[in-house]
């Protein structure tokens, strides 16, 4: 998960929460009202929501947020989140301890896992293949 997580309160405008969004190279802003999570604003509603709208930079992010928010608790087990992404269709989950927002974790995330742990399983068979190449010796590389 990225942590911490990226956060604006409710009356932010939109385009801090675009600028944001771009100085820390995340996807989406959560947005919080009085420390709680209310709501959470991606680039994609910012494409889709506010520019088919035709709505300017001064809107507030309360205005065009997602809500309710889809989360996942930090002492969840990974398969929770990987049910949650399902379920919901979402690409970005709100990890709480308890009601905090202590980071977010991404569709991009668990796929990064999945990768390490294949890499982690393929690595030996992919050690053997280089030190001795499969096949009759004659297509074996010289080295």
């Amino acid at each position: 998960m990225s942590a911490p997580a990226v956060a604006v309160p409710a009356r932010t405008h939109l385009r801090e929460a675009a600028r944001r969004m771009d100085a820390y190279d995340v996807g989406c802003v959560l947005v919080t009202d009085g420390g709680e999570l209310c709501g959470i604003v991606t680039d994609r509603d910012l494409a889709v929501r506010v520019l088919t709208r035709g709505l300017d930079a001064g809107t507030r992010v309360d205005e065009v947020m997602t809500r309710p928010v889809t989360t996942v608790a930090a002492t969840d087990d990974i398969h929770v989140a990987y049910r949650a992404f399902r379920r919901s269709g979402v690409r970005r989950l709100p990890v709480l301890d308890g009601r905090r927002v202590v980071g977010v974790l991404a569709v991009d995330d668990l796929l990064m896992d999945v990768f390490l742990r294949i890499g982690d399983l393929l690595g030996p068979v992919a050690w053997s293949v280089v030190k001795e190449p499969p096949g009759p010796p004659s297509m074996q590389r010289k080295t």
